[in-house]
């Protein structure tokens, strides 16, 4: 009987054969809990892009603050690095608090940086308004309070914005150097089903 050297091009062809019917007949095992999807079947349609002006209400005083400290700047820095407050700040249409509410700004701020007023934000602005009410935006970044124009991502949503994307831009409104409460105009541009 010939003896097929182990290297010789037939045997490096049927191995090869043999490896790819393998993958063929068993699939991939390591993510038999992953499967691709026609978006059709979530309901999702065409993207759109939308752009909501909102205004958000950041109350640390009176009876009822929307924005309490939930754990103290542990060192006396100027920029109080390490504070952490939770937000349930109300979003109204135009920048006075007796505008039309159209919905709540949920989540926490946390003083991020030593040098400067630099603010890690994780939010959900969670609708009450007509089609809206009931989804979300979430907004996850970086707000350096004393920039006249803030930029933080848009990294998700709820409801009629699953899959949504974008980013918001912050203006001071108006701030109570007093109190702390403030007034911020956000400018959300969000891409979304």
């Amino acid at each position: 009987m010939a003896r097929v050297p182990i290297f010789s091009p037939k045997f490096i062809i049927l191995s090869l054969i043999f490896s790819f019917a393998t993958i063929l007949v068993n699939g991939d095992q390591d993510h038999e809990f992953v499967r691709s999807m026609d978006r059709k079947l979530l309901g999702l349609k065409k993207e759109k892009l939308s752009h909501f002006k909102l205004y958000w209400h950041d109350i640390l005083t009176g009876p009822n603050p929307s924005s309490i400290q939930v754990v103290p700047p542990l060192n006396t820095s100027i920029t109080a690095f390490g504070l952490v407050r939770m937000i349930d700040n109300p979003l109204t249409l135009g920048p006075e608090m007796s505008s039309r509410m159209v919905g709540k700004a949920q989540g926490f701020y946390a003083q991020a940086s030593q040098q400067d007023l630099g603010l890690l934000m994780a939010m959900n602005f969670a609708f009450i308004e007509g089609k809206y009410n009931g989804s979300t935006i979430t907004v996850l970044g970086r707000n350096e309070v004393f920039s006249t124009v803030r930029e933080m991502p848009v990294i998700g949503g709820s409801g009629l914005f699953r899959f949504a994307r974008g980013y918001v831009q912050a203006r001071t409104h108006m701030v109570d150097l007093k109190t702390g409460d403030a007034t911020v105009e956000y400018n959300v541009y969000v891409f979304h089903y």
